[in-house]
């Protein structure tokens, strides 16, 4: 019997795929060498010529099953957990990309990618941010170095919605790299390989985990590109199926050299955490939605950013991807209320700076998490500067909704 539903194949991978002594969560692999009887197997294994674990570095047999689960759940041939999101897009850019490259970038992006751009312009890779709503202006960007294209499916935290399946039309066309990061719907939601991605980029710390309790990041490949035709693939790696030289490159220039290894015992619960991640993110988006119509109603409140809000510019492109509207809102309140005191005044809601927790999160955006963007660089990325940011978690939907209510009302 196949099973094909999303949860069914989550919570039984483990399982089918063989651990020993007939147990259904894989077991934690804390060994940091791996050790062989004979010389020549490890050496085959260093040589890339049989199969393996030489360093924790660079897998264990816990990491194996946590990106089976993910290859599984993105519909990708292989994948690479790192030790957070940010060493994932690091590894991204920094193994596929050299001096005299060119990337073009939705300029509405996660602070953190904005800023690693930053360093990569010091390599002399060059960087375009557009307004990638339009697959035009993407198109339009790309130039005769240009080898990569990076977006977000729902932007933070104005939650701007991106051509995702204009612009895999483009990279196809050109023969580009498209790499996806699908943190905010997460693979529940939205399957980037429909749209063409080579490349599944994911912050395990937020909606796969969801618990708030450890940081991972992963990257799958969809086994669209064909890397027979990089040019950035070292001679070294150009061996064996050439679907796998994109995966092998990162994982022996990102895991090897720059270390952002995964932990066993952090893979472990990350994997216990996805296998609610349907359940959650059911709530989750339920939750916002109804509180995003709330506050749109609601007179002390100017603005609401939330796809699943018709207002808003994207809604039918969100309705059309995804298969629910996410969990982030973003909103701003009228002329004269402070938002800091405006949060001081929530019962529920945690002042913190992360998302896809259980919990219902918020903080003000202009004087956090996007301070050292500066104004001009909020004004482009349509970050208002008394905007909200708000990760809705899974509290009772009327308890939440009546914490936001009575915190208005004391204005």
């Amino acid at each position: 019997m196949t099973f094909k539903g999303f949860t069914t194949q989550l919570v039984h991978c483990d399982r089918l795929a063989g651990v020993e002594e007939g147990a259904v969560h894989a077991p934690i692999h804390n060994s940091v060498p791996y050790a062989y009887a004979a010389t020549q197997d490890l050496v085959d294994v260093f040589q890339g010529k049989q199969y393996g674990h030489a360093y924790a570095r660079q897998s264990t047999p816990t990491l194996d099953f946590l990106q089976r689960k993910i290859a599984l759940l993105d519909d990708s041939i292989s994948c690479l957990v790192f030790g957070t999101g940010m060493a994932a897009i690091g590894t991204v850019f920094l193994t596929l990309l050299k001096a005299g490259d060119h990337i073009v970038a939705s300029r509405f992006l996660f602070g953190n990618t904005s800023s690693i751009f930053g360093t990569l312009k010091g390599y002399g890779i060059e960087v375009t941010l557009v307004d990638a709503t339009s697959k035009q202006a993407v198109a339009e960007a790309c130039q005769a170095n240009t080898k990569m294209v990076f977006v977000e499916t729902i932007a933070n935290p104005a939650t701007q919605i991106v051509d995702l399946q204009g612009i895999g039309e483009v990279c196809q066309q050109r023969g580009l790299v498209y790499v996806i990061d699908n943190t905010l719907t997460s693979s529940y939601l939205f399957q980037p390989k429909s749209v063409g991605a080579s490349l599944v980029v994911t912050s395990l710390s937020k909606y796969f985990g969801g618990h708030g309790n450890a940081l991972g990041g992963s990257v799958s490949d969809t086994g669209l590109f064909d890397w027979s035709q990089y040019p950035n693939i070292f001679e070294s790696y150009r061996s064996g199926d050439p679907k796998m030289w994109g995966i092998n490159q990162m994982k022996k220039k990102g895991l090897r050299d720059f270390g952002g290894a995964l932990s066993s015992q952090m893979a472990h619960v990350l994997s216990m955490g996805a296998e609610t991640m349907a359940l959650r993110m059911e709530r989750q988006c339920a939750n916002a939605l109804a509180l995003a119509k709330m506050l749109e109603a609601h007179p002390k409140v100017a603005k609401v950013y939330y796809p699943g809000l018709a207002s808003h510019p994207q809604h039918q492109r969100a309705k059309q991807l995804f298969k629910h509207f996410g969990a982030l809102i973003s909103f701003d309140l009228v002329d004269g209320i402070d938002c800091a005191a405006f949060l001081d005044k929530t019962q529920l809601v945690l002042n913190a700076t992360h998302l896809g927790d259980n919990r219902t999160l918020a903080l003000p955006v202009a004087q956090t998490i996007y301070y050292e963007m500066g104004l001009a660089g909020r004004q482009a990325s349509g970050i208002s500067e008394t905007m909200i940011r708000c990760s809705i978690g899974i509290e009772d939907g009327e308890d939440l909704l009546r914490d936001f209510e009575q915190a208005l009302a004391q204005f």
